[in-house]
């Protein structure tokens, strides 16, 4: 018998990034799916679309780097970038946080990035804002974890997607240079990999795991 029966989930920006691949495998596993396709995540969007608090919630939230020198960073650019990846995470977890605390039980898994564990030059705003999803996720999993509440974050990199990743790049043979000469698995993972992992840290089983950015990056990040 499936651990995830009578599993409930939530999954942001579920059309884009890693949502589809891990709102596919938790299905396959037997949980109960909803599948919210909206950005930004106010209060407003919280409150009435995520009014009942499910088991596990997937706060998978994307935005392109904006990349150039350190001395070309753009206000704007730098806001946008908060805006779609802090900002939002600050508020779902803030928003279903009260309620599993209160039943003693839940998962909040955030599927952020690998891009401050190393650094990337040029990326420096898009590892900031990326830096801090992960510092925040550090901090609430140890804050959480004595009322049963798992946080946990996913420090990916080098793995298909269609917001970093897409097909045609992985025909570029510049970018084919760069696995080569700086992810030791020379490849691209396949975005099955990230749906495991987070099918793992959602299993009802695993509650030894708290406050972890779990890199998956081809040891990139090593």
């Amino acid at each position: 018998m499936s651990t995830f029966k009578g599993k409930t989930a939530w999954v942001s920006s579920a059309d884009r990034y890693m949502g589809p691949a891990i709102a596919t495998e938790l299905e396959r596993l037997g949980v109960l799916v909803t599948r919210d396709t909206d950005r930004l995540y106010t209060d407003a969007h919280l409150q009435s679309k995520l009014s009942e608090i499910p088991d596990i919630v997937i706060a998978n939230l994307a935005e392109p780097p904006k990349k150039g020198p350190v001395e070309h960073i753009e206000d704007s650019d730098w806001e946008t970038l908060f805006d779609h990846l802090v900002h939002p995470l600050m508020r779902i977890v803030r928003h279903v946080s009260s309620a599993m605390k209160e039943r003693g039980h839940g998962k909040i898994i955030a599927v952020t990035s690998a891009a401050p564990l190393r650094g990337i030059p040029f990326a420096s705003a898009y590892c900031a804002a990326r830096g801090a999803q992960n510092a925040f996720i550090k901090g609430v999993g140890l804050e959480l974890a004595k009322f049963g509440v798992q946080v946990n974050g996913i420090g990916q990199n080098y793995i298909e997607n269609d917001t970093y990743y897409p097909p045609d790049l992985m025909q570029d043979e510049r970018f084919i240079q760069v696995l080569n000469t700086q992810v030791p698995t020379k490849k691209v993972g396949s975005s099955l990999e990230t749906a495991k992992l987070a099918a793992y840290l959602a299993d009802p089983d695993v509650r030894h795991v708290v406050g972890q950015i779990i890199p998956l990056a081809g040891g990139w990040t090593t």
